[in-house]
């Protein structure tokens, strides 16, 4: 996590990454922090628009790890004020539910999404494409600047292959033309538990750079390092 956050942090190397670790090692913080994070500046320098973007393979997925992003923010001083949003398909809520954020909860009310765009959104790809072509969902992108969007994740980029892959990759592209991005400038991530050799990473990296048509060097890719407990505390003192 550490490594990730040095890599991804926008005030930091601001560097394209892979997160090949197992499951439960705790992938999702690897992205989570530096996300929030950007946003918080942003916003604190008056910036409006969705800052970051992160793509699910499934909506599980994205309700249980909305769900964390809430809860981080409700239990973070630094993060107050910051908004995600929830948009994936069969959204059915009570009338007026999923319209400000919770401590459990991010905003999922469609309208209210449309009307005021959040700092981060999570989505699903065949979402993301309706919000690119669909008018009544393209003003979600009305307030983004050319340089506003600074983060593309897509969370276990493994499920991602033959034709998912390549729909996956051409939205990528469709997306940064919509918003007439620089190049270079999105910061790129992908998590996997399956995906990943040590030993030769170039397999992976060569994908990525296919997905998000951005480079992914050698050190892009963050393999689980375990240290033993006296190379991770080193001369600490222990206070039991």
């Amino acid at each position: 996590q550490e490594m990730a956050w040095q890599r991804l942090s926008s005030n930091r190397l601001a560097a394209n990454s892979l997160i090949a670790t197992g499951t439960g090692s705790g992938k999702t913080e690897c992205f989570l922090y530096p996300l929030l994070e950007h946003a918080a500046r942003a916003r604190k320098n008056g910036e409006s628009g969705i800052k970051a973007l992160v793509i699910y393979p499934m909506n599980a997925l994205a309700t249980d790890q909305a769900r964390r992003f809430a809860e981080v923010i409700a239990q973070t001083p630094a993060f107050a004020g910051l908004r995600v949003g929830l948009y994936v398909g069969g959204q059915i809520g009570n009338s007026g539910s999923g319209m400000v954020m919770s401590v459990s909860g991010v905003i999922t009310d469609r309208q209210t999404l449309r009307k005021a765009p959040p700092d981060i959104l999570l989505t699903n790809y065949k979402m993301l494409d309706y919000l690119l072509i669909r008018p009544l969902d393209r003003v979600l992108w009305a307030k983004n600047k050319p340089e506003t969007l600074r983060y593309i994740v897509v969370d276990e980029l493994h499920t991602f292959d033959g034709a998912q892959g390549t729909d996956l990759a051409l939205l990528l592209r469709r997306l940064r033309a919509r918003l007439k991005t620089p190049k270079g400038h999105l910061l790129c991530a992908g998590t996997s538990a399956t995906l990943g050799n040590a030993s030769d990473t170039a397999p992976l990296r060569n994908y990525a750079k296919q997905i998000f048509q951005a480079d992914f060097p050698a050190e892009s890719v963050i393999t689980e390092n375990r240290l033993t407990v006296s190379e991770f505390l080193g001369n600490l003192t222990i206070e039991h």
